[in-house]
């Protein structure tokens, strides 16, 4: 009886641990076109743990599934602020803004009104 329970115990742990392996999320992340689109995708997959992230255009919505033992929302809205978008939670820095397209500034009232 007494190595039913410790097996049981070891099961169940098993299973609770495996079921946070992977998270989803939804960030809203500032772009107007495909090409924006493909830098978003680009920098969140190329952070270490991000297995899939789907940006939408007309929405904005980014989202992610991710392994949370190796990252996290915070350290993947960083990877997207470095390439030079804004996130509700992560402003890109001017420089890293300045670097995209002329066609991707977002930050410009018409080249959103463009799109």
């Amino acid at each position: 009886m007494k190595n039913f329970i410790i097996i049981t115990v070891l099961l169940i742990t098993t299973a609770t641990f495996a079921q946070n392996k992977n998270q989803r999320a939804s960030v809203e992340v500032d772009g107007v076109c495909l090409m924006c689109k493909s830098r978003v995708e680009k920098a969140s997959l190329g952070t270490k743990g991000v297995k899939s992230a789907i940006w939408n255009v007309k929405t904005h919505e980014l989202k992610l599934i991710y392994d949370a033992r190796k990252t996290n929302i915070e350290t993947i809205q960083k990877s997207i602020a470095e390439v030079g978008h804004d996130t509700k939670d992560v402003k890109a820095t001017d420089e890293a803004y300045n670097k995209i397209h002329d066609c991707c500034k977002y930050r410009d009232e018409e080249v959103r009104d463009a799109h």
